[in-house]
């Protein structure tokens, strides 16, 4: 914690000084995620645009998202379904995102704890996924190490299944990137989870948006 606010730690009590150190830290960090938001848009943006069209045409054609990640990434999951479940009215004011079904396989305490206990955490998703998944379905894996066993294991049975795959990890991927069932990766190349998360973030409001306009166009031209 000292390396990332030192101010804190600071034994001065100079206010003005930890004013100052609070605004050249902050302004910092702004820029480190900024940078790292560029770099995943130069690498990635048409692959983007692709997964969101490939998520778009599932949607369609009645198909279901199913988002999981462990610890702070099972709250970023909750909050991707949601997302598209029902997006927040400051980022849908004219109501013309449609409501599509995703489910966060991390909200069912009852269940989670079940698996655990019962088999173990590696099948905690890969279960729920082999139980509720079908082909035409979509899985959206986050993590930020890229490691997490019960994500890989997630993906097997959802490639294996015949739902769209889509992974989101930090560094540079980990055994997420060695996988041949994640249909879609993208990685934020940065070794801070803090920016990885940020950066995490913008890419599934980015897929939201680009999806959801995609559906509504869809759905004006078959209507």
């Amino acid at each position: 914690m000292e390396s990332l606010y030192p101010f804190l730690y600071a034994e001065t009590s100079d206010l003005p000084a930890v004013l100052e150190e609070v605004r050249v830290s902050t302004v910092a960090k702004t820029e480190e995620i900024a940078e790292l938001r560029r770099e995943i848009a130069r690498r990635d943006s048409e692959r983007i645009v692709a997964c969101a069209r490939d998520m778009a045409a599932r949607f369609a054609a009645g198909g279901r998202l199913f988002a999981f990640g462990n610890g702070g990434s099972a709250t970023d999951a909750a909050q991707l379904a949601t997302l598209f479940l029902h997006p927040p009215a400051f980022l849908n004011p004219s109501g013309a995102a449609p409501p599509l079904p995703a489910f966060g396989l991390a909200n069912d305490t009852s269940v989670v704890t079940a698996l655990c206990n019962d088999i173990g955490v590696d099948v905690v998703f890969a279960r729920q996924l082999g139980a509720f998944g079908r082909a035409g379905d979509i899985a959206v894996g986050l993590s930020t190490s890229g490691n997490s066993p019960n994500l890989l294991r997630a993906f097997d049975e959802a490639s294996r299944r015949g739902l769209l795959t889509i992974g989101l990890a930090g560094y540079d991927g980990g055994k997420m990137a060695e996988l041949a069932t994640i249909d879609y990766l993208f990685v934020a190349p940065s070794t801070s989870i803090h920016r990885i998360q940020e950066a995490q973030t913008t890419i599934y409001q980015v897929l939201w948006e680009l999806t959801a306009a995609e559906v509504a166009h869809v759905s004006r031209d078959s209507g």
